[in-house]
């Protein structure tokens, strides 16, 4: 909500309005001069680096934004804490066996993301998961030894004689049979290289889940096996002499599940599955419940579909207890615990950093002291309105809305004319302000005119695409932590939403995160001539930048990997230019030679007929050169900023 011209506002304000304190999860912090910093854990203690600080070293380096930043410190953290929450709840419960984590690398198979899951999980043999053939391959390349590699999805052929192959390094590569067409296949290349496999079943528990994804949980799932299909290929495998290869039963339970009540719902049911089988003697060793593990995006632990009523702890626990449950019952062995928590390992550790190029505010323009004479009967009544609006109420805005909806109707019909409508709308636009303005001193009013804050938000044009960049927010509603990086000890006195760059209405951010609710506008400061401003945004590691295209042909971001140090400074360990219109092309099947060598033609047939010069020639075939080299984003030294 607006702020107004709240007085004494103070960083913890901030702090409080944007809801970092909510969803930072200590990772992000507000400074004491109001900028956003990057907390990293050390035995001594936390050290904090400003957005600020790491954003003018990357603009040093020749990397201006739009910038995706990717922080090391955080992606340890977050492998290191999973595996010691599960480690914590299982010595807590006694449990009798033992945790092993897996990152699903569809959640994000950029090189930098794998080498160091892969790096900081070594101590606790983390895995990876890999559902075609391409991901196989990098998992192959990075996994740690004694680390788990889960092979889901459909595998043909090619996919199943590389992960037989790689029994031979000694690598537990797992194929989970997600249809009982993949287990022929199996048997047949397994014999054919004389390597026994190690198999999984996907099992569908009835179970379902709430949230975005609650489709993939269920019997209507996608993948896996039915109850009785499930049967069949155990009485197959133990026909053809297999059984003792069959040693993981894996189920999804889900993707961002809010609530621990469902989560324990199909723990328990999986863990079911895996006591009767055990019991039947398949020598089960895992037992893997795939992902579900939610990110609170807002901070307020319900059961909101970008939220979640638990904590990490709750999770492990969960799991862990249930678990033990439902075996101890039936007196089997406790089998080694496996999730695919992706999201919850990796959405911290990035965030897209972008500047705003302009402002289009909903403000009235002058208005004349009097109506004009021989205005239509409406218009006259809306001044009559904007008169008593100097004392606002919920009528007077209500009916200057419809007066506003019913002059538009006239003027399509041609009973107004154009300087009739444009003075008609501006006097609604000075009613309307004038009833924001009041709101925001009588909010117990704001209930009664829900859309007029959105209706007057100010449009805020960002340097970035929202389809490269964070194509969730466009097609599914993904709601991320959007904030200023700085100017935090200040009052934001304009509700806004944000544009993107790409010529499409599908191209902004309308949903935002205040306090530890969702918003349709954010609170923003006015530009400052000659000072960028600068929004984050935060918590986009999972799927974002695989899923991104070129819309637009706007490219990939300028990325920069940094390492934050004991003594606060920080080190750049990566940094990737954004891509050039030449790569952009090139991934349309454009030849950017070729463009310019049909530029240049037609440039050549210009100066024969007298058109241009051969100064002109250079000039236009020197730009179109240059562009082809340059980034697809708004260039702030190219003039055209304010």
């Amino acid at each position: 909500m607006k702020q107004g011209n709240k007085t004494n506002w103070t960083v913890a304000d901030s702090a409080e309005l944007y809801g970092i304190k909510h969803w930072g999860a200590d990772s992000f912090t507000l400074s004491d001069d109001g900028r956003v910093t990057i907390q990293a854990e050390f035995p001594q203690g936390p050290v904090a680096v400003s957005l600020s600080e790491i954003v003018a070293g990357a603009k040093a380096r020749g990397h201006d934004c739009p910038l995706l930043l990717r922080i090391e410190n955080l992606l340890a953290a977050r492998v290191r804490l999973l595996n010691d929450s599960f480690a914590t709840a299982i010595k807590h419960t006694g449990y009798k066996n033992r945790y092993k984590g897996v990152f699903p690398v569809k959640v994000n198979q950029q090189a930098e993301v794998i080498h160091e899951i892969c790096r900081f999980g070594k101590e606790y043999n983390h895995g990876l998961e890999a559902g075609s053939k391409a991901e196989l391959l990098l998992a192959l390349a990075n996994l740690n030894k004694d680390s788990l590699l889960i092979c889901n999805g459909y595998k043909d052929r090619e996919f199943i004689d590389l992960g037989l192959l790689s029994r031979k390094l000694g690598i537990d590569c797992i194929f989970v049979i997600e249809s009982p067409s993949e287990l022929p296949i199996i048997i047949e290349r397994s014999r054919a290289f004389n390597i026994k496999p190690l198999i999984g079943l996907r099992i569908k528990v009835s179970a379902k889940v709430g949230g975005l994804w609650t489709e993939t949980s269920g019997d209507r799932s996608s993948f896996g096996l039915s109850t009785a299909q499930l049967v069949e290929v155990v009485d197959q495998l133990r026909k053809e002499q297999m059984l003792d290869c069959l040693q993981l039963l894996h189920c999804h339970l889900g993707s961002q599940i809010p609530d621990i009540e469902e989560i324990g719902a199909g723990v328990r049911e999986a863990a079911r599955f895996y006591t009767d089988l055990s019991r039947e003697g398949v020598p089960l060793r895992y037992l893997d419940l795939g992902g579900g593990l939610a990110v609170d995006y807002i901070g307020n632990q319900t059961k909101h579909s970008h939220s979640r009523n638990y904590n990490l702890n709750d999770y492990c626990r969960t799991i862990v207890e249930t678990v033990a449950e439902v075996t101890d019952a039936k007196q089997v062995a406790h089998p080694i615990i496996v999730t695919e928590s992706g999201r919850a390992t990796v959405a911290h550790t990035t965030l897209l950093l972008f500047n705003i190029l302009d402002v289009l505010q909903f403000e009235p323009l002058s208005l004349p002291q009097q109506c004009p004479d021989n205005m239509p009967e409406l218009v006259a009544e809306q001044f009559d309105l904007y008169l008593q609006s100097e004392q606002p109420s919920v009528a007077t805005y209500q009916q200057a809305l419809r007066n506003r909806d019913t002059i538009r109707n006239l003027f399509r019909r041609g009973d107004i004319d154009l300087r009739q409508r444009s003075l008609s709308e501006n006097l609604f636009l000075a009613i309307a302000r004038r009833t924001l303005d009041w709101l925001d001193s009588n909010p117990t009013e704001e209930s009664k005119l829900p859309q007029l804050r959105h209706l007057m938000a100010d449009i805020y044009y960002g340097n970035f695409s929202v389809f490269q960049s964070l194509p969730d927010t466009w097609a599914i509603g993904q709601v991320y932590p959007v904030m200023p990086i700085e100017r935090l000890d200040e009052v934001p006195c304009r509700d806004a939403i944000i544009s993107d760059l790409t010529c499409d209405c599908d191209g902004r951010l309308a949903g935002f995160i205040i306090g530890n609710g969702e918003s349709p506008t954010l609170p923003l400061h006015n530009l400052k001539d000659g000072e960028e401003y600068i929004l984050g945004v935060f918590l986009i590691g999972a799927y974002q930048e695989t899923l991104g295209d070129l819309h637009n042909l706007f490219g990939d971001t300028n990325v920069l990997s940094v390492k934050i140090n004991q003594n606060g400074s920080f080190d750049v360990v990566r940094e990737v230019p954004a891509d050039s219109i030449a790569d952009v092309l090139q991934i349309t099947e454009h030849s950017p030679q070729q463009l310019f060598e049909k530029l240049r033609v037609r440039a050549e047939a210009a100066v024969r007929r007298g058109d241009i010069d051969l100064t002109e020639r250079q000039q236009l075939l020197g730009e179109f050169s240059a562009r082809l080299q340059g980034s697809t984003y708004f260039n702030r030294d190219a003039g055209g900023e304010k």
